[in-house]
């Protein structure tokens, strides 16, 4: 089998991977629980090519990616559920009922325009899911209803508190300043504090807990992207610490031979040759 441009070779690919006798043991055994976390790191690093601007990984990790999708569409269609081009029918279509101003007869909106009918559109869409699951026999979801619905689980917590509070506040349910958030920001550090002094832990993780979720907020708040705020002082951190490494090894020292205070001189020294660089 020749690798190849067209998407067929690689359903062909995967129904031989998973073809039980001729095929890979490792996928053979596979299901969609297990495949999940793959399919997220595979996101994951796509990203990480996007923001190292890294084309040739990217067109790597976008071929994993959609691998994945290859990968669960075959498994659900050994149990009769569904096929691949099911999937891509199922996005075309999606994609075509909610682009009526590209597609259909709804000309020359305005950005906000567009945005109230995106949202009209996906309501409906809520709507016919849930008659759809009613006709399949399906169970009702109390997580499909109400504001919140259909943020997912599976995101990752600054994003999905970024996203559960940006539903809450399409109806009102928001402080209308940033600063008021700050100002709730310092409330739930005090509430740390108290709960440091009482040594439950318990109470000291729903603190911090409370603390990351407002934080979250505040970065709503300010256009800013929390997973993205916090991914970029990752980076800074191991930046500067490695910078405290390649000073120490200029000295013929590793950190563990160096002291707190040392390091923290190093920091700052790393810290100011930064911003005069900026």
């Amino acid at each position: 089998m020749q690798p190849s441009r067209d998407i067929a070779r690689l359903i062909e690919i995967m129904a031989a991977l998973r073809t039980p006798g001729s095929g890979c043991p490792w996928d053979l055994e596979q299901d969609f629980a297990s495949i999940a976390p793959y399919t997220i790191e595979e996101a994951y690093e796509v990203a990480d090519a996007i923001a190292r601007g890294d084309m040739l990984d990217l067109k790597d990790e976008l071929g994993d990616l959609l691998l994945q999708v290859v990968f669960h569409a075959r498994m659900a269609q050994e149990e009769g559920a569904f096929a691949f081009p099911d999937v891509v029918e199922a996005i075309t279509a999606k994609l075509i009922r909610r682009h009526p101003h590209v597609f259909g007869e709804a000309r020359d909106l305005s950005p906000a325009q567009v945005k109230l009918l995106w949202q009209q559109i996906k309501a409906q869409e809520k709507a016919d899911k849930a008659i759809a699951r009613l006709a399949a026999g399906l169970p009702h979801r109390p997580e499909d209803k109400g504001v919140l619905a259909g943020v997912t689980q599976a995101l990752p917590a600054l994003t999905r508190a970024w996203k559960l509070q940006a539903r809450a506040s399409t109806v009102g349910f928001d402080w209308n300043d940033a600063r008021l958030v700050l100002d709730k920001i310092r409330e739930e550090t005090a509430e740390i504090d108290e709960a440091l002094a009482s040594g439950d832990k318990a109470a000291i993780a729903e603190e911090i807990g409370d603390l990351l979720f407002v934080v979250a907020n505040l970065a709503r708040h300010v256009d800013a992207d929390p997973e993205g705020c916090l991914q970029a002082a990752n980076a800074k951190f191991e930046r500067r610490f490695k910078s405290i490494e390649q000073a120490l090894e200029a000295q013929g020292r590793t950190a563990t031979e160096a002291t707190l205070e040392e390091m923290e001189a190093l920091w700052q020294a790393v810290k100011r040759a930064e911003k005069a660089g900026s």
